[in-house]
């Protein structure tokens, strides 16, 4: 738990950093979400925060109180508590709402069941899953701001992609079976391999070693697939194997 908490803190941490940059009529440029502003995108996470704090403190009763509400309904209720506040009340919101969810983890094992939407998964996966989340909407954010911020030469670039992403590439590979379910397709017996470049050449391999379909590429545009961000169509990505072509068309993390 230690490793993917400290990558979870430290990928909030860097777009809460990014956030400062951002003066307050800026809070409400619109996102590539539709209808979204940043404002409104820092509120999802910090509903969305604190709704899982909800669950990690009380358990499965959390979950089963909304399990009947439509999904988007659902997320459009913390959008609308946000439009109620200043930009630095959204802010302290998600500060606040994400502490106590590191908290929470920081007192389980890795291994230990968390109730969520689609079914239980060990307290790493849903860290996993924060993690994912905060840097899928940050990616929005970023790209709201394009061109409107100037950095210092020595900066290293706060819009790229970081070793962090290597979490997200794990959860889109373990997510693959459910993925393929839920578009109606059958997972292949022998698995798929994924073998991905991250950042600064770093090398990361997901599957069994014989699997008969393979992915390769680099890890940025698996991951902006897993989370919706980018068509498989436009990407790099090179598939061995009709069950590896099918992988990068239906992969989800959500």
């Amino acid at each position: 738990m230690r490793e993917i908490l400290s990558d979870l803190v430290a990928e909030q941490q860097a777009l809460d950093q990014f956030l400062q940059r951002i003066n307050e009529r800026q809070w409400n440029l619109p996102t590539s979400a539709p209808g979204w502003s940043i404002k409104d995108t820092v509120s999802h996470l910090a509903y969305a925060e604190r709704f899982a704090a909800e669950v990690l403190i009380d358990g499965a009763s959390v979950v089963a109180a909304v399990a009947d509400q439509d999904i988007d309904e659902w997320t459009a209720l913390g959008v609308k508590e946000g439009r109620e506040m200043r930009y630095q009340q959204v802010i302290e919101w998600w500060r606040n709402s994400r502490a106590d969810v590191v908290d929470a983890l920081s007192r389980m094992e890795g291994t230990a069941r968390v109730p969520w939407f689609n079914g239980d998964m060990s307290a790493r996966a849903f860290g996993t899953l924060r993690l994912m989340e905060t840097w899928a909407h940050g990616l929005d954010i970023k790209d709201a701001m394009e061109g409107l911020l100037t950095f210092a030469e020595d900066e290293e670039d706060p819009t790229a992609d970081t070793s962090r992403i290597r979490h997200v590439a794990w959860l889109a590979h373990r997510m693959l079976p459910f993925a393929f379910a839920s578009a109606g397709e059958d997972f292949p017996e022998s698995g798929i391999r994924l073998e991905l470049m991250g950042p600064r050449y770093a090398r990361w391999v997901y599957g069994p070693e014989d699997a008969a379909d393979v992915i390769k590429g680099v890890a940025g545009e698996w991951c902006r697939i897993a989370v919706r961000r980018m068509d498989s169509s436009t990407s790099s990505l090179k598939t061995e194997g009709d069950n590896a072509e099918t992988a990068i068309k239906v992969v989800r993390t959500y």
